[in-house]
């Protein structure tokens, strides 16, 4: 499949140029199996030899990063901090997070919003991933936009300029950005295995936990802990999360 992406995404950079790099990015950022490092130094590559300009091709990346970004952020967003508070509640004891994990991950955020959106935006698979915690808690669009700008550019200007300096070799690249995306994928894999080991510990524990917080919580369907929520936040100055929610 993804021997299938690269072909595809080779053609679309030949054929449309700029706006096909822009195009490739922006969907990368929310289908992550398309290879923007090679999308990257392609356009390096289409730089070298003379078809487009090199700082052509490194805005047309960041402008499709900032679109992909802003359409996972819209998403996050839209669904709201009430409706993931909801999902904890109602299913995260299935791996042993539970709304004080909740609490603290969204603490963590909040604290380090802006480096966390831009050191992520240079790490594979992360880059995308970041912004729908940031949709979720809601950050400021602006500045949301400002740290998505500056470390999508530092990426884009790297890989880009690998390609354009590789020339007809620029596939070379991924011999040094595959084993950095593997090293993420095993890390995230690790993540979750230590969450299915906590949830085989303490699920007992948490639904405990859960259910003396909100009596009848583990029985509730989702639209019932949604409205009580909705009302929490209404009623009293104790409602989580603080962030507003529309919906």
């Amino acid at each position: 499949m993804l021997e299938n992406l690269t072909d595809w995404a080779v053609l679309v950079v030949e054929r449309l140029g700029y706006f096909g790099v822009a195009l490739l990015v922006a969907v990368e950022n929310v289908f992550p199996p398309i290879p923007s490092e090679v999308v990257l130094s392609l356009a390096g590559y289409t730089s070298a030899k003379g078809d487009a300009w090199v700082v052509g091709m490194v805005i047309a990346a960041t402008i499709g990063s900032l679109v992909g970004a802003w359409v996972l952020y819209g998403l996050a967003a839209a669904l709201g901090p009430l409706r993931l508070r909801a999902v904890v509640i109602r299913y995260g004891n299935w791996i042993g997070f539970g709304e004080p994990e909740l609490d603290r991950a969204e603490a963590w955020f909040d604290r380090r919003s802006r480096s966390a959106v831009l050191l992520c935006r240079c790490v594979p698979l992360l880059r995308s991933l970041i912004s729908i915690p940031a949709g979720f808690r809601r950050m400021p669009l602006g500045i949301f936009t400002i740290y998505t700008l500056i470390g999508s550019l530092v990426w884009n200007t790297v890989l880009v300029t690998a390609g354009y300096l590789l020339a007809d070799q620029w596939e070379r690249v991924l011999e040094f950005t595959e084993p950095f995306q593997t090293l993420v994928i095993v890390l995230i894999a690790l993540v979750l295995v230590v969450l299915v080991v906590r949830k085989v510990v303490t699920t007992k524990r948490t639904r405990d936990l859960e259910e003396a917080m909100r009596p009848g919580v583990t029985h509730e369907r989702f639209n019932e802990i949604v409205r009580d929520l909705k009302a929490e936040q209404v009623d009293g100055p104790d409602a989580s999360p603080k962030s507003s929610d529309d919906l």
